[in-house]
């Protein structure tokens, strides 16, 4: 099948064919025609597989027909959860859309606000944005939604994680009821399904790949290690193996300073992107990463989470994450549309129960290798495959003044302040 048999009219198929693409891949296939039909659509395909296209493509060919967007109104609504994804939907929305005589524009924070509500003042046929932001624009009455056609929800999975709920339900409060809903996510959980029935309405479902799997096309396997020789093993591997492009996954802000400080010491160029830097210095490292200026990218759960970039051959888990299924998404940055990847982890006997969910989750153990001169004291168990169907965990309830992955109300070192209850305190009486 190839991309004019979807129903596009020339001007995409030609800004497709500029990138290259000649062939949709199956989410693509089954999505787009769904889209142009204008019914609503639950799609769950895994990273990689070519999700965005799936819903800009038929977008676009939508919003060419109707009336151009009034002054601070948007035809189209993207709301996708990080910074990092919302610039990736718009660069593809600006190539796709490039014959077309539509307009679009991102917003998200972590950057001024009055760029964004100049831009907003023309109106615009497809605005992409992050929850938090967008509710500040909407407040400020810089953004309207008389006109609104469609709304997309984007890794929606990953809005539940990072505690967005309650900023989505906001957001679906204001919107015009009559609209058409696409609902797009790497899986499914019951929690997207119960929060889908207050948004789909008979909605087409897709699925092109089962619950939870890894590509086929990405070599997964484990290093044992001990954590204070974790730093050093990494500096061989890439070294022995001339790795070029790496994007490494740490489990905290600070563990991820600090390997990119022993990197730079090893003479190994090296970034850290993670929500304590600022937006210019994530977008700054991310294109220097992607040029090759920058051979490893250190980045946390949260801040990784959209990156897209052709042909990334090495993962590299440095610490396993505490959610299973944060796995299966970091390792989905490479082997994507179908070339191939490996993704290495380093695990340390206190992560086997990390270990142990990771591997009940996609349903096989993962092979395993020493590497000379590394040989842990502390022994990393020998896995038992629990063949128990895996309960993903509920997601955590945000704290008050969540916005686009920051929280409020902490204290310097990042904890709720102490809030003294009156009720409990009880005054001494001389007798």
């Amino acid at each position: 099948m190839s991309f004019a048999a979807l129903g596009l009219s020339d001007s995409i198929l030609k800004a497709v064919t500029d990138k290259g693409y000649h062939t949709p891949s199956p989410i693509q296939a089954q999505a787009i025609p769904a889209v142009l039909q204008g019914t609503d659509l639950m799609a769950a395909a895994q990273t990689g597989t070519g999700k965005t296209a799936g819903f800009t493509l038929p977008l676009l060919e939508l919003l060419t027909q109707g009336e151009r967007a009034q002054a601070n109104q948007a035809r189209a609504l993207i709301i996708t959860p990080t910074r990092e994804l919302a610039a990736q939907i718009g660069q593809s929305i600006s190539d796709y859309g490039k014959y077309l005589p539509l307009t679009s524009t991102v917003v998200f924070g972590g950057v001024k606000i009055n760029p964004q509500m100049m831009r907003l003042r023309k109106g615009v046929d497809i605005l992409v944005a992050t929850p938090g932001r967008l509710l500040d624009l909407y407040n400020q009455r810089a953004i309207k939604f008389n006109q609104l056609e469609v709304l997309v929800l984007d890794e929606a999975d990953r809005m539940l994680d990072m505690g967005f709920i309650h900023d989505i339900r906001k957001i679906l409060a204001i919107l015009p009821k009559h609209r058409q809903n696409l609902l797009f996510s790497a899986t499914f959980s019951d929690e997207i399904r119960r929060l889908a029935k207050g948004i789909v309405h008979n909605p087409i479902e897709i699925s092109v790949s089962p619950r939870n799997t890894t590509a086929e096309t990405v070599k997964q396997w484990i290093c044992p290690v001990d954590k204070k020789k974790k730093s050093a093993l990494l500096t061989q591997l890439i070294q022995e193996h001339q790795w070029e492009q790496v994007l490494v996954f740490t489990r905290t802000k600070r563990g991820a300073n600090q390997l990119t400080r022993h990197l730079e010491e090893k003479g190994i160029h090296a970034a850290a992107i993670h929500g304590n830097k600022s937006q210019g210095a994530r977008t700054k490292a991310l294109a220097e990463f992607k040029q090759g200026a920058i051979r490893i990218l250190v980045a946390t759960d949260i801040a990784a989470r959209g990156l897209d970039i052709d042909q990334l051959p090495q993962v590299v888990n440095f610490d396993l994450p505490n959610v299973p299924e944060d796995y299966v998404h970091r390792i989905g940055r490479t082997g994507r549309a179908g070339a191939t990847g490996q993704a290495v982890s380093l695990v340390s006997a206190d992560e086997f129960q990390q270990l142990s969910d990771i591997e009940r989750l996609i349903k096989k153990r993962l092979p395993r290798e020493i590497i000379d001169g590394f040989d842990p004291l502390h022994v990393l168990p020998e896995s038992r495959l629990n063949t128990k169907p895996y309960k993903p965990k509920k997601p955590k309830k945000p704290k008050v003044g969540h916005r686009d992955g920051q929280r409020s109300g902490t204290n310097k070192q990042g904890n709720q302040p102490r809030r003294r209850n009156s009720q409990s305190q009880t005054r001494r009486v001389k007798k």
